[in-house]
């Protein structure tokens, strides 16, 4: 800077390239005002150069003032319309703006001009806020391609199809990008996730225990880990895990969802009641949270905002069998057998539903019990024919139902998008009291489901069905050992 001070004084402010390299040292020192005005005084020195208003427009985005960057940078266009860098830039401010198609015609421009492992990062990001996630795998599959020893566009690629349940392809990039970098903690925390999806929580655990050398601090991390502990039915560390967690994400609703989760499991209603709701407060369109509060609620003997509870979580999700299921058991023990009826007509509709169009999302095993006795107690059994399906069809669904996933991404950082990228929810399975001859078994819960990221589309879907009054006695004194151990 002393070189640059006399040079200055010797030219008497006119030397254009110290007065260039001043503003770039301002600029690094974070004086994003006082490097503008210097790069201002160099496009007048020189008007004729691109560079100059390339640095100006370069400091109107890094104050925010992307509008006035645009404008600056199709100045600069028309003095150099081959620069593939002006494009991608300009693709990122209307990316900030919110203007995606021009976004997308941009940053399509800047790679027929140069392609760059960035501009393609871009478009992909671009994709993934539009909620088009296949574009954004074709872009990132052809990003692969050009640049295959990119770890951050295979970690991105797997965990995109570890939201598409494609557990093959996103094992595969995921691996890649470890053969590359093997402290790439992102890639192993989705590894971590995919084997947790598959119970396997002892092989999740050991990887999550060598991210937590890296990322100590990230609420993903410990989110996970929680559900393991969960998986594994020790709730007591599930609990302190996703606790540590929501301390350092307070308003995570995945890490809410799952605390809500594991205190039902224990039958501490008030908490689960407590974490539910502030789930909701963040996610007010999910179905399923309401749902697990109706749970909550009627153990803590609130049956009419137990009921207005299902309502609305009926009214949210339209294609969930087992929230009609559940409003019917409910209805039954209030008395209120046409009530029930109607809810569970519903319920069976529903599932006809889901087995024409695709692969059931829930687990028909978990439900058959219930629905068999529910309908015996309300008459309607004969009409409805609820068989246990064949061992072998049980197998697949399983091995289906295990690759669900939710699709919530915002793709604008690598630590936020992990963060919900890696977020795990579990099944649920939960007791309530049919009357005798009307009970059924309790399910296992389920291994946690991979949500991925930007909020907008399916979420994962807990799972919640009656128990017989002779299972229960059994499933208690099993939880006090548990506790006990703990």
């Amino acid at each position: 800077q002393a070189v640059i001070r006399e040079q200055l004084q010797e030219s008497h402010g006119l030397c254009e390239y110290a007065v260039y390299v001043q503003a770039l040292i301002f600029r690094l020192e974070g004086k994003i005002q006082e490097s503008l005005e210097l790069f201002q005084t160099c496009s007048i020195l020189n008007p004729r150069s691109a560079d100059n208003l390339k640095q100006v427009a370069r400091s109107l985005f890094l104050l925010g003032k992307h509008k006035a960057a645009i404008e600056v940078y199709n100045e600069a266009a028309k003095l150099d319309e081959k620069d593939w860098e002006i494009s991608h830039n300009l693709g990122v401010c209307y990316m900030y703006l919110k203007h995606f198609n021009k976004a997308q015609d941009q940053l399509n421009t800047a790679l027929e001009l140069n392609r760059h492992d960035l501009t393609y990062m871009m478009l992909g990001k671009i994709h993934l806020l539009e909620g088009e996630t296949d574009k954004a795998i074709e872009v990132y599959k052809k990003a692969v391609e050009f640049s295959p020893e990119n770890t951050e566009l295979l970690t991105r690629l797997g965990l995109l199809y570890l939201q598409l349940g494609d557990y093959q392809r996103a094992f595969e990039h995921l691996g890649n990008a470890l053969t590359y970098d093997p402290g790439n903690y992102k890639a192993t925390l989705a590894a971590g996730s995919m084997m947790q999806a598959h119970g396997d929580f002892e092989v999740a655990l050991s990887k999550y225990k060598a991210v937590a050398g890296a990322v100590p601090e990230s609420p993903p991390l410990w989110n996970n880990i929680g559900m393991c502990f969960y998986g594994k039915k020790k709730y007591v560390a599930a609990i302190s895990c996703l606790k540590r967690a929501n301390y350092l994400a307070p308003f995570d609703w995945k890490i809410l969802y799952n605390l809500g989760l594991v205190h039902l499991t224990m039958q501490q209603y008030a908490s689960a009641f407590h974490f539910l709701s502030a789930a909701i407060s963040f996610k007010p369109r999910m179905g399923e949270l309401y749902m697990l509060l109706a749970v909550a609620l009627t153990n803590l003997d609130d049956a009419e905002n137990a009921k207005r509870s299902y309502e609305q979580a009926a009214a949210l999700d339209r294609s969930n069998p087992l929230i009609n299921l559940n409003y019917a058991v409910l209805l039954y023990n209030q008395g209120d057998k046409k009530g029930a009826l109607c809810q569970y007509q519903e319920m069976e509709r529903k599932v006809n539903a889901l087995k024409e169009s695709s692969t059931p999302d829930f687990d028909p095993e978990k439900m058959v019990e219930v629905a068999q006795k529910m309908g015996i107690a309300l008459q309607a059994g004969e009409s409805l024919l609820w068989t246990k399906p064949p061992k072998e069809t049980k197998a697949k669904q399983k091995a289906a139902g295990s690759g669900k996933s939710s699709s919530t991404q915002q793709p604008l950082g690598s630590n936020q998008a992990l963060g919900q990228a890696m977020s795990s929810a579990a099944g649920y399975g939960k007791t309530m009291q049919l009357p005798t001859g009307a009970g059924a078994a309790a399910p296992p819960a389920k291994a946690p489901s991979l949500p991925l990221e930007p909020e907008s589309g399916s979420e994962t879907s807990p799972e919640e069905t009656s128990a017989p009054t002779e299972a229960e006695e059994g499933r208690k004194e099993k939880h006090q050992s548990q506790e006990a151990e703990e």
